[in-house]
């Protein structure tokens, strides 16, 4: 985790941030399909964040988040409405901040990372500029690095953030930092990438972006 940042009260910053955009949605968008999660509705993700807190608490994680582990946690919550899983969430999130000071700040990654999936799907921006996202691009950058390693020189040129590989990159994203951080959790297309591309090609390097799962078959933006 990144220096200074203290990945409790960011899970705690996150967690607020979200209940307050569920509970303004409607039912009708709360059954929006996610653009960055294209099997699940809005309700549905949400499941999910809750179900994962829960089962972290109670010891059942595994270690790859498979998709049968995850999708047990929304069939579990099928046919319950928003403020049901709310009050869920709000029961166990003290039980797993003491799972996050004992274990480690694993579960940061899910709410942040998902906090702007349901964003995208309901067009409602917001935390995009937090020690916490910004703490889970760095958490991811390794990934990246470590499969482009061998490989010509690559820049990501942001606003205030950027990485390079080496010297003399050969190719060069320039984007937002934002739009960065979310390109290292597989949240950007083929398509944006290449389209940032300032310099060289990136067709090469687009594997590497995909750390959680392949790239998306369409653009993604939350805003």
């Amino acid at each position: 985790m990144a220096v200074g940042v203290d990945p409790i009260e960011e899970w705690t910053n996150a967690q607020r941030r979200v209940v307050e955009l569920m509970s303004g949605l409607t039912a009708e968008q709360a059954e929006t399909t996610v653009p960055a999660c294209p099997d699940w509705t809005v309700r549905d993700l949400f499941s999910h964040m809750v179900g994962l807190g829960v089962d972290v608490v109670a010891g059942d994680e595994p270690d790859d988040h498979n998709a049968t582990w995850t999708q047990a946690q929304v069939v579990a919550r099928r046919g319950r409405d928003v403020a049901s899983l709310v009050a869920e969430w709000d029961e166990v999130a003290e039980p797993l901040r003491a799972w996050m000071r004992a274990n480690g700040p694993r579960p940061l990654g899910d709410v942040i990372i998902h906090e702007q999936d349901l964003r995208g799907a309901v067009g409602v921006p917001g935390g995009r500029d937090t020690p916490g996202l910004f703490a889970i691009r760095d958490r991811f950058l390794p990934r990246f690095a470590a499969a482009i390693e061998g490989m010509p020189p690559v820049a990501l040129a942001g606003q205030t953030w950027s990485w390079e590989s080496g010297v003399d990159a050969s190719v060069v994203v320039e984007a937002s930092d934002f739009d960065l951080a979310r390109a290292l959790v597989s949240r950007r297309s083929a398509a944006q990438l290449r389209s940032w591309t300032t310099r060289g090609d990136v067709e090469p390097y687009l594997f590497a972006f995909a750390t959680l799962g392949g790239l998306p078959g369409r653009d993604l933006t939350e805003s």
